[in-house]
């Protein structure tokens, strides 16, 4: 079962990518010049959401360089002992809403120290997936857009991410101990 998914996995995308230029070359469409087209019209988009992601690059330097991060890691520590959650994937699970990057190297270094088959390994693994980088997502498409407004949705997807960290939590733990 598992062999016959991981073969799919391997041969959709590339399919995927295949398909769809040769369907819309038999469909006389000009592939290539669509492409260029396309391209050209999103460059102003890319243009105007450059000075939202240097506010979201500066935020989250900030936030980990002022020390903040290792802060709120010593607030929530006697939290996290009292409900057994391992504080290891704590700093992931802080950093994933602001910073995929910063997110992915502290998933990095727990494969690194304990291994990806490790508990630790696969509840990081599993927050990863779960979660999303909510504030830079945000940043993104609501500047694109030019929406100002945005504590609901901020509100909303950090709930997500949470709830997110909570069950990956509590999925891994039921599946593989702690």
């Amino acid at each position: 079962m598992f062999e016959a998914i991981s073969f799919l996995s391997k041969i959709i995308i590339p399919a995927l990518l295949a398909f769809i230029p040769l369907y819309a070359a038999s469909r006389k469409i000009p592939v290539y010049e669509s492409f260029v087209e396309g391209a050209k019209e999103g460059f102003p988009t890319a243009v105007q959401l450059i000075p939202h992601l240097v506010a979201m690059m500066v935020a989250v330097s900030i936030f980990r360089e002022t020390g903040a991060l290792q802060f709120y890691l010593a607030l929530f520590k006697p939290l996290l002992a009292w409900v057994h959650f391992p504080e290891e994937v704590l700093p992931l699970g802080l950093l994933r809403p602001i910073s995929g990057t910063g997110a992915l190297a502290f998933a990095e270094s727990i494969f690194r120290s304990d291994g990806p088959d490790s508990y630790l390994g696969r509840l990081a693994s599993t927050m990863q997936g779960s979660t999303d980088t909510t504030l830079y997502v945000l940043t993104v498409y609501f500047g694109a857009v030019g929406i100002r407004r945005s504590l609901y949705a901020v509100k909303v997807g950090l709930m997500a991410d949470l709830t997110g960290v909570i069950a990956s939590w509590f999925i891994v733990s039921q599946i593989f101990g702690s």
